[in-house]
């Protein structure tokens, strides 16, 4: 028999570093989990992404077992890593803080296609290059599609 749901939490951790302080142990603690548990298996499934910021979603079920979900980095944080910057625009439409090439676009969507919701590359491109647009980084070239 399925096991109750209780609750779901959401939160972006850096791979590899899940420790018990703020907020993953407030978080988790509120819901009952064993977080100590939680940060042992994060860390083990994340050791290949070190310092990368990485979403999960951790289900809570009512006898206080979990399960988690590891996402693929925010399409934000990849923009910034293939831009190198250290944020974006405050004032996106006047102010630009980098440039990327259509060829980066297409690898950021290929790699964040998983967990968009969208079918096809072309559709992701065009989210991810709003996505740059919104954080003052332009897409330099002629669109390939």
């Amino acid at each position: 028999m399925a096991k109750e749901l209780s609750a779901i939490v959401k939160l972006q951790i850096k791979g590899g570093a899940a420790n018990p302080s703020p907020p993953i142990g407030p978080a988790l603690g509120a819901k009952g989990v064993n977080i100590m548990e939680f940060c042992k298996q994060f860390n083990a499934r994340t050791q290949e992404n070190p310092g990368k910021i990485l979403p999960v979603i951790i289900n809570v079920y009512t006898d206080k077992s979990f399960d988690f979900v590891i996402k693929r980095p925010p399409v934000a944080i990849q923009i910034m890593e293939l831009a190198k910057i250290k944020s974006g625009s405050a004032t996106s439409n006047r102010k630009k803080v980098g440039s990327l090439s259509w060829d980066q676009v297409r690898k950021i969507a290929e790699d964040k296609m998983v967990d968009m919701n969208c079918f096809t590359v072309e559709s992701a491109m065009s989210m991810v290059a709003g996505t740059a647009r919104s954080m003052g980084v332009t897409v330099s070239g002629t669109k390939p599609f």
